[in-house]
């Protein structure tokens, strides 16, 4: 990957919506060139895909958390049914699994407390092999979806 290659994708990362003649006008390329260079990282695997970013107010998802999940066992068979189980629960929108204690961050979005509270008691607490959840309101997001330095 070169300076263009990085060029492309800080583009791509500010607008993915660019026809590929805008997107060879930013990055000083003709059409051609540009184009092959686009496909290479998309087939690379650096470009994964493409998507648009929803406001989640504006889509009545105004009350996001942060759920701390602490695991009473961390054998494959209980974290694999256990990561198979969040999957599944669409108001999460982010999980990772972490070093040390606790185990999971969940990123969980609903309308209201009152829907976080409904979900946190009938599904959250409910996946297998949880032994705690510890959670915190989001008050705002001060970085978000940032683009990745290239």
């Amino acid at each position: 990957m070169d300076d263009v290659d990085r060029k492309i994708l800080a583009e791509l990362q500010q607008d993915g919506r660019l026809t590929i003649t805008e997107l060879a006008e930013r990055v000083q390329l003709s059409v051609s060139p540009c184009h092959r260079r686009l496909r290479a990282l998309e087939r690379s695997g650096v470009i994964a895909g493409y998507r648009a970013h929803l406001d989640a107010a504006a889509l009545g998802l105004g009350f996001a958390s942060l759920v701390f999940v602490t695991m009473r066992e961390s054998d494959a068979v209980t974290v694999a049914r256990f990561e198979a189980a969040v999957v599944e629960v669409r108001e999460v929108v982010q999980a990772q699994r972490l070093f040390g204690d606790p185990d999971y961050l969940l990123r969980v979005v609903t309308p209201d407390l009152a829907a976080f509270q409904r979900l946190y008691d009938a599904r959250l607490a409910t996946l297998p092999g949880v032994q705690r959840l510890s959670s915190t309101l989001i008050m705002k997001d001060v970085v978000g979806d940032r683009p990745l330095p290239t």
